[in-house]
């Protein structure tokens, strides 16, 4: 599986309307978790993130909130921060535009959010020109990210996870972490020991203002 840890000078500058980190030189990290909520790796992340009063920003898929809305709605209480991943994490780059944006749509009607990342990253640039109308919000957030943990691989080690965000993690990344069933085994080794690490270091973890 080929992907890059890091985001790239050039992807940023290619795509600038995109937030792929926050400018800042505080030590504050954006923890962000795709794909929930999920019946076991959402209420393992909520508690470790409560551990250290930490906030995190989820990107949840519509049918997951419908699924288990007491999780939803723990996120929620808890203080932490929503964003649309759309009703059926649909890649963009192989949806009709139409289908798409319905999509987003449909999830909007459960996810009150401006902030939305696209499934994959893949997003067409008309799908992103008119997310503010499937939304119904006005100045939509597209969030990207800094750094991808890589705990959606199943090919990685647990230790390879976490060492790809201690050694790219810096102050103010955005950085990617899935609370789904197939991240759960690297999720469950590199998310306690981060926060750990970087609370340690003086860090503090922020959720995404949306």
């Amino acid at each position: 599986m080929k992907y890059l840890v890091k985001t790239p000078w050039i992807v940023k500058k290619l795509w600038p309307s995109y937030t792929w980190g926050v400018d800042t030189k505080e030590k504050i990290i954006y923890l962000t978790f795709d794909d929930g909520p999920h019946p076991v790796a959402t209420p393992f992340v909520l508690d470790e993130l409560k551990k250290y009063n930490a906030k995190a920003t989820f990107f949840c898929i519509g049918k997951n909130v419908i699924a288990y809305p007491d999780i939803y709605k723990r996120i929620l209480e808890e203080d932490h921060a929503v964003g649309n991943h759309t009703q059926h994490h649909l890649n963009g780059w192989k949806t009709e535009d139409k289908v798409y944006l319905e999509d987003i749509a449909e999830a909007s009607k459960y996810i009150d959010s401006r902030l939305f990342r696209p499934p994959y990253g893949r997003i067409k640039r008309f799908q992103a020109k008119n997310i503010q109308h499937a939304m119904k919000q006005a100045d939509p957030k597209i969030i990207m990210w800094t750094v991808l943990s890589g705990d959606f691989d199943t090919s990685l080690s647990k230790e390879k996870c976490l060492e790809n965000v201690v050694l790219n993690a810096e102050p103010g990344s955005i950085i990617v972490f899935h609370d789904s069933e197939k991240a759960l085994p690297l999720l469950r080794h590199a998310l306690p020991l981060f926060v750990s690490l970087f609370s340690e270091k003086g860090y503090r973890f922020q959720k995404l203002e949306g």
